[in-house]
């Protein structure tokens, strides 16, 4: 295989058969990752879950896949705290050529936001919790965890993921995260910080964003040129081993 094109009608019978099984509180996303990464979604079934359409682009997580951050993109059964509210339960599979490439993925997104409601309220009408075993406070502690490291949470993991329209709203969640993380103004910066939040962006893939390097130098009040010495400085560091 070498796109997803090639097993079309596989794709398109898997996906109405995901539809029929489970439903309107499931949406099942098929992406070209070979495309443009502004419209990468070619399928997608009950929509409605995130606001979504064919023709939308996919989520930051794909782009970490597609920057080489993660190696394994595979996810399953991970928790999505959506903007609007919504609570989903998410699972991503990467579809790869034959050559080992990504070229595409299958993600499901169920929405569990009144199921979860359900389940608190029976919690507080039962006024009964199952009592704890010792193997669920082990999970909670992972072996070699540092000393005062907070306890991971029960359940399936969480994730960071923005379902966004375009890429624009997409860059905007990836440079506030970036803000987040260096926590001072551009104007307050020093050379160190400023490489630090390009280092960040670059391995979430901000940067396979088309355009996206010109607002992040706009925003950092630095020229195009010195924008682009502190990317290949940051990359050389990372492929030396430097940094991560």
């Amino acid at each position: 295989m070498q796109t997803i094109y090639d097993n079309w009608s596989m794709w398109q019978r898997l996906l109405t058969m995901l539809q029929n099984q489970f439903g309107d509180r499931s949406e099942f996303v098929l992406h070209d990752l070979t495309k443009d990464y502004s419209h990468t979604i070619v399928d997608i079934r009950n929509g409605h879950i995130t606001n979504r359409s064919v023709g939308d682009c996919g989520s930051n997580l794909g782009l970490e896949v597609l920057r080489g951050t993660i190696q394994d993109g595979d996810r399953y059964n991970y928790i999505v705290n959506m903007r609007d509210g919504k609570l989903l339960r998410s699972s991503t599979m990467y579809i790869r050529n034959d050559a080992g490439a990504v070229i595409g993925s299958l993600c499901i997104n169920s929405d569990i936001t009144e199921t979860v409601q359900l389940e608190n309220f029976l919690h507080r009408y039962n006024k009964y919790e199952l009592p704890s075993a010792p193997a669920a406070v082990e999970s909670a502690y992972p072996p070699g965890a540092p000393a005062g490291a907070a306890p991971q949470p029960a359940g399936p993991a969480r994730q960071t993921e923005l379902f966004a329209n375009n890429v624009s709203q997409l860059l905007d969640f990836l440079m506030a995260e970036a803000d987040s993380l260096v926590n001072k103004p551009a104007d307050a910066m020093t050379r160190a910080d400023k490489m630090e939040y390009i280092r960040y962006l670059d391995q979430k893939g901000a940067f396979l964003i088309t355009k996206s390097a010109e607002k992040v130098y706009e925003h950092l009040h630095i020229s195009r040129f010195t924008f682009y010495n502190y990317l290949d400085a940051v990359r050389k560091e990372t492929e030396g081993g430097e940094s991560t």
